[in-house]
């Protein structure tokens, strides 16, 4: 079971990797998509939908089997599984800080 915890929390958190990189990416080039329109009103609420809607992929894949292993009396691995995808998330984190440039 442990070597499936530790698979399972990888594939969580490259999951959330992967949909922040896509986010980050329709973010950086929302300018080209939409134009310098930055004094709409409809542009604010874009940026919280997209906050709600981050809010719920990242919480599914981040929370949602560690809660499910809690709730079946799996108390510890549920945790485990927890901090070690958010272990994973903070490595790939350092890789990314890793590769920004120096100003």
């Amino acid at each position: 079971m442990k070597s499936s915890t530790v698979q399972r929390a990888f594939l969580n958190a490259l999951g959330t990797a992967a949909y922040i990189t896509l986010l980050s990416w329709f973010m950086f080039n929302a300018k080209y998509i939409f134009g310098n329109k930055s004094d709409n009103f409809l542009m604010p609420m874009l940026i919280l939908t997209l906050l709600i809607i981050s809010a719920s992929v990242t919480g599914y894949l981040v929370l949602e089997r560690p809660i499910a292993l809690y709730l079946a009396g799996e108390k510890k691995e549920g945790v485990m599984m927890l901090f070690k995808t958010l272990g994973f998330l903070l490595i790939f984190g350092i890789i990314v800080a890793l590769f920004i440039p120096k100003v």
